[in-house]
């Protein structure tokens, strides 16, 4: 967890002029530049469900973690800039796995920003991208990575909506497959849903060729579900990843089998509303007061929802009980959501531990973005400075006191004021 970049020489004490000469003959570098910067004084979470570290110190030079240790161990940084975020909580940046984004370039790169501000550094776009996707290899300053699934594929569904590939054969389902290989897609998105019986299922023939095409082309695939047959029908043809849990029943031993069987798969479970009476003076200042009035108005006791909660709720803390490997992901195009959704995680059962590891480092792994996740030497400075602790309370994940990414600090204007 914890380490340094290069070592530094320290020779007994010897007058400066002579000092130079006996760092040059010993080979040893000079002091570290002054473009590190030290935050020095804040409990770290690692990110990898590991202890929090009292008064630690990261050092951050060219955007990565140069070292990250105890506050005492710093004299080799003494040139550095300091930032005292003495009594404050560092994590990583949360990752948002399961997001639908704008389509037009600059109102992507403003939901990109958007999500940023509220300490998200990535986000996958997930089935409905007909963008052009080569945005995902840029670094834009202050906005949170973009990666996608492209296109998704299912089932046909008219009416409801003409983006996905609609497949009706093997060979369909197997070109659409290629179709988003050559668009450099992070992952395939299929449906098997039958919408409350509106539409005819992606049926286990169709989504087994998907998952055997894409596989074929070094691509993981992640399916909408909703019924618990589908679910271990998908887990025996070897999907990857699923974007929502289990939401017609509670689940069985045989799904935990099968989901022990495939230890690699991912559930981002996608939890609903939870139906109950809700304050949202959290956002006050970034939103528009009259937006956050209407919200306001939504956020009462609901128990057709609360039931539903309860199903979705059940399923996620046994699967995670049982080892299944869980990460985040909100649906939609709402920038706060993974904060509620980090909250909806706690109140299903999990640890604020164990969402906040679902929260960073699985949902990095999931993204395939090996540099970020964790705080750690020699990986992105994408990280939260916060006011409290959440591991004593997970909604404190919403007192942000800033949001670095890449080692830049993001701008976070407030609204409505």
């Amino acid at each position: 967890m914890f380490g340094k970049g290069s070592r530094f020489c320290r020779p007994a004490v010897i007058a400066l002029p002579l000092m130079l000469g006996v760092l040059a003959s010993q080979g040893c570098e000079s002091p570290p530049a002054s473009s590190a910067v030290v935050f020095e004084g804040a409990r770290l979470i690692v990110g990898d469900g590991s202890p929090p570290v009292e008064n630690a110190a990261l050092v951050v030079d060219g955007g990565r973690f140069v070292h990250i240790g105890p506050s005492g161990e710093l004299d080799e940084w003494g040139g550095a800039r300091r930032v005292d975020v003495t009594g404050t909580t560092v994590m990583p940046a949360i990752i948002d796995t399961h997001t639908h984004l704008n389509q037009e370039r600059e109102a992507l790169i403003e939901d990109l920003r958007t999500r940023a501000r509220f300490g998200v550094s990535a986000a996958m776009s997930l089935g409905r991208d007909t963008r052009d996707l080569t945005i995902r290899e840029e670094e834009i300053s202050g906005a949170a990575r973009f990666r996608s699934a492209g296109v998704g594929i299912t089932s046909p569904e008219p009416g409801r909506s003409e983006i996905p590939h609609w497949v009706n054969t093997e060979d369909e389902a197997r070109q659409a497959v290629r179709d988003e290989a050559a668009r450099k897609v992070d992952v395939i998105k299929i449906w098997v849903d039958d919408r409350n019986g509106q539409y005819e299922k992606l049926s286990p023939e169709l989504y087994g060729a998907i998952i055997d095409e894409a596989h074929q082309n070094g691509i993981r695939v992640t399916a909408h579900i909703f019924a618990l047959e589908d679910t271990k029908g998908l887990l025996r043809a070897g999907i990857d990843a699923f974007a929502h849990g289990v939401r017609d029943t509670d689940v069985d031993e045989e799904i935990i089998e099968l989901f022990k069987e495939r230890s690699d798969v991912v559930l981002v479970p996608n939890l609903p509303n939870r139906g109950v009476e809700t304050d949202l003076s959290w956002l006050s200042g970034t939103l528009p007061p009259d937006e956050l009035e209407e919200l306001q108005e939504g956020a009462v006791d609901d128990p057709d929802a609360q039931a539903a909660f309860a199903i979705q709720a059940r399923n996620l803390a046994r699967l995670s009980a049982e080892g299944v490997t869980i990460a985040l992901g909100t649906d939609g195009n709402t920038p706060w959501a993974p904060h509620v959704e980090m909250e909806d995680m706690v109140a299903a059962g999990m640890t604020p531990a164990e969402v906040i590891v679902a929260a960073t480092r699985n949902g990095a792994d999931f993204l395939g973005l090996a540099d970020t996740g964790t705080l750690e030497v020699d990986k992105r400075a994408d990280f939260l400075v916060l006011e409290a602790n959440p591991l004593d309370d997970i909604t404190n994940s919403r007192k942000i006191v800033s949001v670095y990414l890449n080692g830049e600090e993001v701008v976070r204007p407030a609204l409505g004021q």
